[in-house]
């Protein structure tokens, strides 16, 4: 299904005649659109194929938004008159995860503006998080956040 869409998402660039980014992202798009529509007639199989990029494009969403929102806290504490910010170091335990999701999972925490990672234990249970600003009680939120959101769709994108 997915050289399907490939084929789809050249031939619109094609009936448009430029390969640009724009074309190109919507002939994919485009193309999974059919894909969907036939799939959805018994035409062609493969739905598997069609639930794994919904939840690409929903991990997508999810991430571009938590980005904007880290973004804007961020934004707001240097622009806050005074230091206010309590840095801590914030051990959060993950599940039963790959090297692979354990990866993943380490960059997208670390390219969110406000929090880093900086180790996984050696037993793979426990990754350490630097955060720019944690009261303590925010601890807990932080880690099931982290464990409902992120690691969540790290393991149904992956998996």
């Amino acid at each position: 299904m997915l050289l399907w869409n490939l084929v789809l998402m050249l031939v619109w660039c094609a009936l448009f005649g430029d390969f640009n980014v724009k074309n190109l992202v919507g002939g994919f798009l485009i193309g999974y659109l059919m894909l969907m529509l036939l799939a959805s007639r018994g035409v062609v199989g493969s739905p598997r194929y069609l639930r794994r990029v919904r939840r690409i494009l929903s991990f997508l969403w999810f991430f571009l938004k938590e980005l904007v929102m880290a973004n804007v806290r961020v934004a707001r504490e240097v622009v806050t008159p005074g230091i206010n910010s309590k840095p801590a170091i914030v051990a959060v335990p993950l599940g039963d995860l790959s090297d692979a999701e354990i990866t993943l999972l380490a960059s997208l925490v670390t390219l969110t503006p406000g929090t880093m990672s900086m180790d996984v234990s050696t037993n793979r249970q426990t990754l350490y998080l630097h955060v720019m600003d944690l009261d303590g009680a925010d601890a807990a939120r932080l880690r099931k956040a982290i464990h409902d959101g992120f690691e969540a769709r790290v393991v149904e994108v992956l998996r």
